[in-house]
């Protein structure tokens, strides 16, 4: 699996932390006589609704004999639904302009919608459909699961995909974390039509349901629209898993693969987002591996010594672990090198922390940059379910930057003393490196 799939809405919290400095949204907490809480922000200029709704789970809750049903299960939720089949759905979406995305992650099932004000109750009733009363024809799973399993065999050729991994193999075990969320050919292969059942009535149910609209609708129109669209669905779903277990050793692991370069997936244990150190690791991370030619790590492996073209890092909090991964490629004769910076540089902010310029330089980058995603009204219902997954207060777009700028310098360096851990570092190399 890769490492954006893996996460899931790791990044949409980080999407949170980069909204701009004087952001004021007029955010509404709704709640629909059913008790349905939802977040919301009116905005009658354009007459469409931006709909984002979560359900906390994905394929984490999958049984090990069944990897992959909810993977699978939530590709098929646009493939038919009531009396509709897979065409007759799709033609029925596209008479009413609207846009329905399903997603899945290991923490989350993500439903995204569109839809036009003019066609908002018909709209409404066809993704209930989706959600409520999926067909799971057998012609549709069959189809689905081909391009899932011809998906799981371009990774198996793919060293970007074959790294991460391993990585999170060795790290979690028997753990979900420990394996593809989208399943192994195997696992795929043997799905039944009961677990796609099974996987649907444990992952979408009412326990578990966080929801944020933006656009062209008031609160008392949500607040019934939630009762309509979720009603029907189970109470409750599957247990969550239990915490992640770390088994990963530091060290290099290297799995051999016919390629003139290597892929490198490296990190150890990270820190949870409800850490109120956080804000020091977010800054701290960005300083070094974020998106930034500046970085560190850019500068060191890439500008300085020509060892990539590319290297980054990022925090990872996810629902049952932390992690704190980062991944470059490089020519197989210069991964050793390019390694040893890595390390050079992970045990040089853990004693040093950052200078000053670079507090600075990052505070004004994270403070007064806007991300590429928050635009429109499906970019601020994506970041408000993020924050309600994050149990974020309402007024947080506002005071966001406000713990930016009071990070310190002496903050810095305390933090980076237990956020970077040089002698806990695990690097996969995927390729065929020499001196190694």
């Amino acid at each position: 699996m890769t490492l954006l799939s893996r996460l899931g809405l790791a990044f949409a919290t980080v999407l949170a932390l980069s909204l701009p400095a004087k952001a004021e949204l007029n955010i509404q907490e709704v709640t629909s006589p059913g008790g349905i809480k939802a977040w919301l922000v009116e905005d009658h200029g354009i007459p469409f609704v931006a709909l984002e709704v979560v359900f906390k789970g994905g394929t984490s809750l999958d049984s090990p004999e069944a990897r992959g049903a909810t993977y699978l299960m939530t590709a098929l939720l646009e493939e038919g639904a009531g009396e509709l089949d897979s065409r007759g759905f799709a033609e029925a979406r596209d008479s009413l302009a609207a846009s329905f995305g399903f997603d899945t992650g290991g923490d989350s099932v993500s439903v995204s919608a569109r839809i036009l004000t003019e066609n908002r109750d018909a709209a409404v009733d066809l993704l209930r459909e989706a959600l409520v009363n999926p067909r799971f024809d057998q012609s549709a799973i069959d189809r689905v699961r081909e391009q899932v399993l011809s998906s799981l065999r371009a990774d198996a050729k793919s060293p970007e995909a074959l790294a991460p991994q391993s990585f999170y193999r060795q790290a979690f075990g028997e753990h979900p974390y420990g394996s593809a969320g989208e399943g192994t050919i195997e696992s795929v292969t043997a799905l039944s039509r009961e677990n796609i059942q099974a996987a649907h009535k444990g992952a979408l149910a009412h326990d578990r349901i966080y929801v944020a609209a933006s656009g062209d609708i008031t609160a008392d129109e949500l607040a019934k629209l939630l009762d309509r669209l979720f009603a029907d669905l189970p109470a409750t779903g599957t247990p969550m898993p239990p915490r992640a277990p770390w088994l990963l050793e530091p060290g290099v692991t290297v799995e051999t693969f016919p390629s003139p370069q290597s892929v490198v997936f490296f990190g150890h244990r990270g820190i949870p987002r409800d850490d109120e150190d956080f804000f020091a690791a977010y800054i701290l991370n960005e300083a070094m591996g974020g998106g930034r030619f500046s970085a560190r790590l850019m500068k060191e492996v890439r500008e300085k010594r020509g060892l990539t073209y590319g290297i980054g890092t990022s925090l990872a909090p996810m629902d049952q672990a932390e992690l704190y991964l980062g991944q470059f490629s490089a020519s197989n004769d210069k991964v050793a090198e390019a390694i040893q910076v890595v390390r050079d540089e992970w045990a040089r902010v853990a004693e040093e922390g950052l200078t000053e310029t670079e507090l600075s330089e990052v505070k004004t980058y994270l403070t007064g940059s806007y991300p590429l995603r928050f635009v429109g009204n499906g970019s601020i219902a994506n970041i408000l379910v993020g924050m309600q997954m994050e149990d974020l207060p309402l007024d947080y777009a506002v005071t966001r930057n406000d713990k930016i700028e009071a990070v310190t310098l002496e903050d810095i360096a305390r933090v980076a003393k237990t956020l970077f851990q040089p002698e806990a570092l695990h690097f996969v190399v995927v390729g065929q490196p020499s001196g190694l």
